[in-house]
């Protein structure tokens, strides 16, 4: 086992990115597909040194990233299993922890789990591109079973390609993802049909002026239905919980304007103007 070789499972954005940046960085990089044409763009783009649909590539790594969709971390095949070496580091790149700690704990001994907070709306191997994970949160997950110099393998890794390296629980990540990553999907979702549902005149003018406000609320709307789908499917209770929560706020806004509250609207956009920054700042 080589300790300058890391594998990654999947050479999607997340996974053809982190083949970028550690390619740069000095490392022997082997990338796994599960599909020979996706192989055969991912040697055209450089995303790792060896790709290959062989299992085999990865058996001398010492790091191993499974940058999958969440089914399949959450529902990994006997290949993918088997093909893991038991000395290696595990980690994944998941928006969901809980029950992929759940799953993967019982599988490898050497499994951290993590969450880049990056991406773009792009997806497959045409979407990996250069420092995608700098400045930007690199979360672990780690409980009570965790082999600690695994995480601290992990550590190293996230941070040398310029992540700010964060832990906590798998239930304090997900409902922090669900407020901040994962609802934003459904509201911008929930925008773009508003938008397409009014008559046909008024859509046709709305999409002629449509402008940086509608781009910026609306984007994460526009991402992988599928991706979509699994965070809904996979963190359900606490994005309904935050879907509560933002609907108890609209309500709240809908009912200082209907009531002709204009002060206290102002109060409440003044508000929220001074805690913006305080999400965003800090990346």
């Amino acid at each position: 086992m080589r300790s300058d070789c890391i594998g990654i499972i999947g050479l999607g954005l997340i996974g053809g990115s982190i083949g970028l940046d550690l390619q740069k960085l000095g490392y022997k990089v082997c990338g796994l597909t599960n599909k020979e044409k996706n192989a055969t763009r991912a040697k055209e783009r450089k995303l790792a040194h060896v790709i290959s649909t062989d299992p085999n590539i990865i058996k001398d790594c010492s790091i191993i990233i499974l940058a999958l969709p969440l089914p399949q971390l959450i529902e990994p095949t006997s290949q993918l299993i088997d093909a893991l070496p038991l000395k290696a580091v595990i980690t994944d790149v998941g928006s969901v922890k809980k029950p992929i700690i759940n799953r993967w704990k019982i599988l490898h001994p050497r499994f951290v789990a993590s969450h880049p907070m990056a991406g773009t709306i792009e997806t497959g191997v045409e979407a990996g591109q250069r420092d995608l994970f700098k400045n930007r949160p690199w979360i672990a997950t780690p409980d009570q079973t965790t082999d600690l110099q695994a995480l601290d393998s992990v550590k190293k890794l996230a941070t040398s390609l310029g992540s700010d390296w964060v832990t906590t629980d798998a239930d304090t990540h997900d409902q922090a993802v669900a407020l901040v990553s994962h609802l934003p999907v459904f509201i911008s979702a929930a925008l773009i049909q508003t938008a397409n549902d009014s008559n046909n005149n008024l859509v046709t003018l709305a999409k002629r002026i449509a402008s940086s406000g509608f781009s910026d609320t609306s984007r994460v709307g526009s991402g992988n239905p599928n991706l979509g789908v699994a965070m809904a499917e996979y963190n359900s209770a606490f994005i309904l919980k935050a879907l509560k929560s933002y609907r108890s706020s609209i309500d709240k806004l809908e009912e200082l304007i209907r009531d002709k509250q204009w002060n206290q609207l102002q109060l409440e956009l003044e508000k929220t103007q001074r805690k913006r920054p305080d999400f965003l700042e800090q990346n």
